[in-house]
């Protein structure tokens, strides 16, 4: 939101108050109160008639700085709040003549006591700053027609806003504030936080995230769950600034050494991902949102898959099976599915797991929707007539109150008797449609809960379903999220099209999503709208593929490969079977994921930050630590990348290429862009048919381009992501040597050299040794 008008005006609209000067600075628990007068006070007359913002600036937690600005400390917008988890630093105060220096961790925090300035440090270096001008407090004339108004704080012809501004340095990159399908990187861009359903070709988004992260080695987190508005070097182009409604503004600075490190501090705050089941990163097929279907379809879609030997895992009934106007009550349309229970046992018995829609809008049409309203479960109209209600997606549809434990409870009973007909996983759908004219259970002001809803939604839903199945046993497909979803996982990236031009800003969003703490993601492969090309087909099921999670999905048709061409079976069966092998790897990824809050899918800057040349790049990543994969995004089949520093090799057919320059060149649809690192130890898997197993199981270590001296580790788990099995490798003197941390039965290990060449040894006992 801007305020200005160029760099020394301000709009016609708005009257501010700067904070100035640091007048008086006096410590308080884990930190230091700033007194901060809108004007230089010389004074006792200078302290008369002005405005004083005050601000906190404390340890929250290791390395995170929290800074609380407030004008009318009393004033209470009834805002929901983030669960947040603290553990504030040790802090030292010293008082110097011309600043006081706040240390925690391995943070310094100077305030200058000449003027206002503040300056966030860490090890030595400067991060981030907050100076002339760059925290306010605004009154926004709501009528600017009427002229020459005398300003009134009581007046309510004005609406609040407390901004801060953080200095960016010549050449930093800002990235994150959620699910964005704009530019990756955010400079220059303005961002609403404001959940929208809004598709995936605009700037509104579903999941906006107060979180960005930049190449400076910090993260900024804007604790408000409602509207923050982002100015990304664009009011100011030496600034990100943020602004809220209200007379209180609080934000933490988190430090880290690595975009890791600053991730983990984040996660640790805002909570950790759960760990998905081994069964979910396998593929997801869909019945598709309005093909018309019933048990025989659905019958004929699973035997389709398995009669082709392509790998899949779950099956996922969409909308429909429901009652048509009847969404979502968790009735079984008793025409198309007679029998559920008998349908899911019957799946259940083929390997896979069942998936369930729902949204929490009830249709009025339903015997659901009379027994919350005669319980008061619904969210309510601000004119106190009765239930909101609305036609946007269902008749006269109303949302469940999740502020009210009952209602909660009420819903969360409902995913419960689904979960006991045998469903294990849940789409929860939308939770972007959030009304602002209505009142909540618990009072909560209903423009701060419009984004706030989806966390109460989602973890309603995924509580339930923990309860029911066990810890790593429940997962979602989630659409809707805000800070702290990430502990819900999965989410899906909405409803994109059928197009390379909406791959990519798929693509683009997803790497935004990750840099804003969220660690599993999808998205619909081969697009949700229209009906893609054989040739985007293929392309986007090898990008789907690496992706955590993997779902086939549509609005107007299905999107089981035969009805593309032959070959697309072929390239489903391929990389779904690869997918299956590297599962070793790739859930060690999602427990690092769990462990750490470390993104699955890693943008080039996180995992590059000290390469330049990795900044921008916007349409390649890498799938967890070893493995670089860049999609193909035209329908000429060319491949193109960047390779950071070092040897690569293609993990399709073991091209060697050298590191820090550009590649390019044309793949066949079994092929494309996907390279590992030189000096990487990967565990392969023996089964390709499904991915959960025991990843012990007859392991290969395969030791890709061996470093002289440098020594490889991978380490295996089990299903609840604990490590029971490490390895370790260095090539010695001509020698490659492998060693267990345990006996592994059935164990190999390959070694792949820079001619592509394989050479394979027998592991006796807990080690192995190649001579080359």
């Amino acid at each position: 939101m801007k305020f200005t008008e160029g760099y020394w005006l301000r709009k016609e609209s708005v009257q501010a108050s700067y904070a100035s000067q640091a007048y008086a600075i006096e410590r308080i628990p884990h930190g230091i109160r700033i007194a901060a007068p809108e004007r230089p006070i010389r004074s006792r007359a200078d302290a008369l008639d002005i405005t004083v913002l005050y601000v906190d600036i404390v340890s929250s937690s290791h390395n995170d700085i929290e800074v609380r600005a407030f004008h009318f400390m009393a004033y209470d917008e009834k805002e929901p709040r983030f669960e947040l988890h603290t553990e504030p630093d040790d802090v030292e105060v010293e008082e110097l003549e011309d600043e006081t220096v706040l240390t925690a961790g391995n943070m310094k925090v100077r305030v200058s006591r000449k003027d206002w300035n503040i300056r966030f440090e860490a090890d030595g270096r400067l991060l981030t700053s907050c100076g002339f001008r760059n925290l306010a407090y605004f009154r926004v004339n709501k009528q600017p027609a009427k002229l020459n108004m005398v300003p009134d704080y009581f007046a309510q012809d004005y609406a609040p806003y407390m901004e801060a501004e953080l200095s960016v340095k010549p050449g930093e990159t800002v990235y994150g504030l959620g699910e964005r399908f704009t530019p990756f990187v955010k400079n220059g861009q303005v961002v609403d936080m404001w959940n929208e359903d809004g598709g995936t070709s605009s700037s509104v988004s579903y999941k906006n995230i107060p979180f960005y992260m930049t190449s400076e080695h910090y993260g900024v987190f804007v604790d408000h769950t409602g509207q923050v508005s982002y100015e990304i070097n664009s009011e100011k182009v030496e600034y990100v600034g943020f602004s809220v409604p209200g007379e209180q503004l609080r934000f933490h600075v988190i430090y880290g050494r690595t975009p890791e490190d600053i991730i983990d501090v984040y996660t640790k705050l805002t909570g950790r991902p759960a760990l998905p089941p081994e069964w979910s990163f396998g593929l997801w097929l869909s019945t598709s949102f309005k093909p018309s279907y019933d048990e025989k379809t659905t019958d004929a879609l699973v035997e389709g898959m398995q009669q082709r030997d392509i790998p899949f895992s779950v099956f996922h009934f969409d909308c429909y099976w429901l009652r048509g106007l009847h969404w979502c009550d968790f009735v079984w349309d008793p025409v198309a599915f007679p029998d559920p229970k008998r349908i899911i046992d019957k799946y259940h018995k083929k390997g896979l797991k069942v998936c369930c829609w729902t949204n929490p809008y009830v249709a009025q049409n339903t015997d659901m929707f009379c027994e919350g309203v005669e319980k008061g479960y619904f969210l309510m109209r601000a004119d106190g007539k009765g239930v909101k209600q609305v036609d946007n997606w269902q008749p006269g549809m109303a949302l469940v109150d999740f502020t009210n434990p009952d209602a909660a409870a009420w819903f969360a009973g409902k995913i419960r008797e689904l979960l006991q007909t045998g469903v294990d996983a849940i789409k929860t759908d939308f939770g972007e449609r959030i009304p602002v004219d209505v009142i909540y259970h618990d009072g909560s002001n209903p423009v701060d809960m419009h984004n706030y809803y989806t966390f109460l939604y989602n973890r309603t839903v995924f509580r339930a379903i923990e309860e029911e199945r066990g810890k790593n046993q429940a997962v979602l497909f989630a659409r809707s999220a805000t800070a702290g979803s990430q502990q819900f996982p999965v989410h899906w990236g909405g409803d994109c099209f059928a197009s390379y031009a909406s791959m990519a800003e798929t693509l683009h969003a997803g790497l935004s999503f990750a840099m804003s703490g969220f660690a599993f993601w999808s998205h619909d492969i081969s697009g949700f709208e229209s009906t893609a090309t054989p040739d985007l087909y293929k392309r986007w099921v090898q990008f789907g593929i690496f992706s955590t999670h993997s779902r086939l999905h549509g609005s107007d048709t299905y999107r089981v490969p035969w009805i593309f061409d032959e070959e697309s079976v072929d390239v489903v069966r391929t990389f779904s079977k690869l997918k299956c092998r590297l599962m070793p790897y790739i859930y060690r990824m999602a427990a690092i994921a769990h462990e750490k809050g470390t993104p699955v899918c890693r943008p080039m800057p996180f995992a590059y930050p000290d390469d330049r040349a990795c900044q921008y790049l916007d349409l390649q990543y890498m799938f967890g630590e070893s493995i670089l994969v860049a999609p193909i995004f035209n329908d000429q089949s060319i491949g193109e990348c960047y390779l950071p520093d070092g040897k690569w090799i293609s993990l399709l057919d073991s091209e060697v290429l050298e590191g820090g320059k550009w590649h390019r060149k044309k793949y066949s649809y079994l092929d494309f862009p996907v390279f590992v690192r030189g000096n990487s130890l990967l565990a392969i898997g023996s089964h390709d048919e499904r991915p959960d197993y025991d990843y012990t199981d007859n392991v290969t270590f395969r030791y890709y381009l061996p470093e002289d001296g440098v020594y490889a580790s991978c380490e295996v788990p089990d299903e609840s992501g604990k490590t029971v099995l490490s390895a370790k490798a260095i090539l010695e003197n001509g020698e490659v040597r492998l060693a267990l941390d345990r006996e592994a039965e059935g164990a190999a290990f390959e070694v792949v050299l820079p001619d592509g060449s394989k050479r394979h040894a027998k592991i006796e006992g807990k080690t192995a040794c190649i001579r080359l």
